[in-house]
């Protein structure tokens, strides 16, 4: 039988309860990769009007990332880049971001997290938005990093001809990239 905590109220927890609820954080965040994969399987048959569904899209974004020699960190990255699509359809990008933050290098997560105004370049025109609005971060370290990532990976993901790799293949680089965090606030609990 699980244990739990018997505080109805965080300030009368006691060191025996937060070892039950740290217990049962480690063995939960264990299983964070198996938690993405599947909401990454929900992408499937989601075409959203595009050429391809979005996992497509986002296996796409990985091959190409990952046959361009970009190294695991990032070509998860790629294939994490639009998860966010079923739950923030108005921030995907943000969503995405929060989930990589805590195992990827800040470089790699500004990437993400401003993907959307970069590839809006694209296509911002076409629906009476300003597409230069990447422009607001000419003066950042990663603006050049993130044009590339969207005209080289993110804005050529859209073929239905393309060969990608099966998300299968990707499986062990998103365990190894999500096995520790590395910014976290919870990274040394014991």
């Amino acid at each position: 039988m699980n244990m739990h905590a018997r505080f109805t109220h965080m300030e009368n927890g006691t060191q025996d309860d937060w070892a039950i609820i740290a217990k049962d954080f480690r063995a939960f965040a264990d299983q964070l990769p198996d938690r993405i994969l599947t909401h990454l399987k929900l992408l499937d048959g989601d075409f959203g009007g595009f050429p391809v569904d979005r996992l497509t899209h986002s296996l796409q974004t990985a091959t190409r990332a990952h046959k361009d020699g970009r190294d695991e960190e990032y070509v998860v990255c790629a294939l994490l880049h639009d998860i966010g699509d079923t739950l923030g359809s108005y921030n995907h990008a943000d969503i995405a971001a929060a989930m990589l933050k805590p195992f990827v290098s800040a470089e790699n997560h500004w990437m993400v997290e401003k993907h959307a105004i970069f590839q809006g370049y694209y296509f911002f025109h076409h629906l009476g938005m300003d597409r230069h609005l990447r422009e607001q971060f000419k003066d950042h370290p990663q603006y050049q990093a993130t044009i590339d990532f969207c005209a080289k990976y993110d804005a050529s993901a859209f073929d239905p001809e393309y060969e990608s790799l099966p998300l299968e293949f990707f499986e062990p680089m998103l365990r190894r990239v999500f096995a520790q965090p590395k910014n976290s606030i919870y990274r040394d609990a014991k």
